[in-house]
This record gives C-alpha cells, sequence and structure tokens, in this order.
C-alpha cells in the first residue's frame, strides 16, 4: 500500500461536491484604519445627550411663558405737550402686499376707562402718500367699523409733506370689543387688508388703563 508523497497537499473535491473555506472576518476599523477607541464613543454619546437635554429645557421654558405678550410692545415716555406723557403700543405688520405698515395705538394723559385712544398708521416716506380725509374700515367677522381720519387735527402730521402717516379715532371700536379677536384693517386707495393679530387687540384693549412702571 503506498503512501501519499504529501500528505499536506489536499485531494481535488469529487464532482459535484462543494469545498467550505473560512473567510477571516475584518476589524472593525475605521476609515482610517485605526481601531475605534471606546472612550471617544462614550464622549460622543454624552455630548448628544446633553444637546437634547437642553432642547428639552428650552421646551420647558417656552411653554411656561405667557401666550401673549400682553405689555411686551407696550411704553411710556414723556411728551411735550402732556404733563403725564404718552403710553403707546408699536407693532410693525404687513399687509398682503407684503408692505410693512408701523402701527401705532397711543393714549395721552393719565390712565382713564374712557381715554380717547388714537391709532397711527405710518407706511415708508416716498413710497406711499396718504390722502386725507379718508376712513379707515376695521373687520372682525362679520361685523364693519369706519373710524374717523382725524389726521388734520394734529399740527405735526398736517404740516408733514410726506404724507406717509394717517391717525384714526380707535374709540369707538375698544367699546364694541369685549374679546381679542383678530382684525382686519382697510385702508380704501391704500391697502386692502392689514391683518392684527388678537396679541396686539389686547395691547390696543389695556391701553386706557394701561400704566407700566
Amino acid at each position: 500500500m503506498s503512501k501519499d508523497p504529501n500528505p499536506h497537499q489536499r485531494k481535488p473535491a469529487a464532482a459535484g461536491h462543494r469545498t467550505r473555506r473560512r473567510v477571516p472576518l475584518p476589524h472593525p476599523a475605521s476609515k482610517s484604519g485605526a481601531l475605534p477607541r471606546p472612550g471617544r464613543a462614550w464622549r460622543a454619546t454624552g455630548q448628544e445627550l446633553l444637546l437634547l437635554t437642553g432642547q428639552v429645557l428650552l421646551i420647558l421654558l417656552a411653554a411656561l411663558l405667557p401666550a401673549h405678550p400682553a405689555w411686551a410692545m407696550i411704553h411710556a415716555h414723556p411728551d411735550e405737550s402732556t404733563a403725564t406723557g404718552v403710553v403707546r403700543s408699536l407693532e410693525s405688520l404687513r399687509d398682503l402686499d407684503y408692505q410693512s405698515w408701523q402701527v401705532v395705538a397711543y393714549r395721552e394723559g393719565p390712565a382713564n376707562p374712557e381715554a380717547t385712544i388714537t391709532l397711527r398708521i405710518v407706511g415708508y416716506p416716498g413710497r406711499v402718500r396718504l390722502d386725507h380725509p379718508t376712513p379707515l374700515l376695521i373687520t372682525a367677522g362679520r361685523r364693519l367699523w369706519e373710524l374717523a381720519d382725524t389726521t388734520l387735527t394734529s399740527p405735526k402730521l398736517a404740516a408733514d409733506g410726506r404724507a406717509a402717516a394717517a391717525e384714526f379715532d380707535l374709540t369707538p371700536l375698544l367699546a364694541d370689543l369685549q374679546t381679542n379677536r383678530p382684525l382686519r384693517l382697510e385702508l380704501p386707495g391704500v391697502f386692502t387688508e392689514l391683518p392684527v393679530p388678537p396679541y396686539v387687540v389686547e395691547e390696543w384693549r389695556s391701553l386706557p388703563m394701561a400704566n407700566p412702571g
């Protein structure tokens, strides 16, 4: 019986028989070939958890803030014509044509539930010219108010040749409003709709008795 001259040499597989080969698995290395370090992975995870915790805290703090900043834009400042100064609410609003308007509601004199509240609408000088008198139309649902144009009763505005501002008596509207409902302003020949959000209406309604320190 003859011996195999080379016992370490594998014999060819028979027909129809598959030979299984063990392929070594690649080592879990990074793209650069360096092995990952557990310390780095832990620090990255810690930073992500810290960022997530900060975002959650910001959300909770925002939830605790009041939904409507009632006194956010109400200011009191001295005025030469009145000894007690002026209290006003100042907002910048855009109409449906994306034209920006400065909307100022103000009260002169001391706090009084029957105080006169004036609404001033100011456009960009040189881009718009307002004719007087032009009533301001305000709608809320099916209700409609027509506010009188009082611009020419103000010596400063009457003498302003730029004609970029108009004033209206806001008192009748505030006397009828019972809630802080959204309003739509229309100034014929100037803009067809200028939306006023509820928090601005809330500021207007608070002006008669407003006395911020």
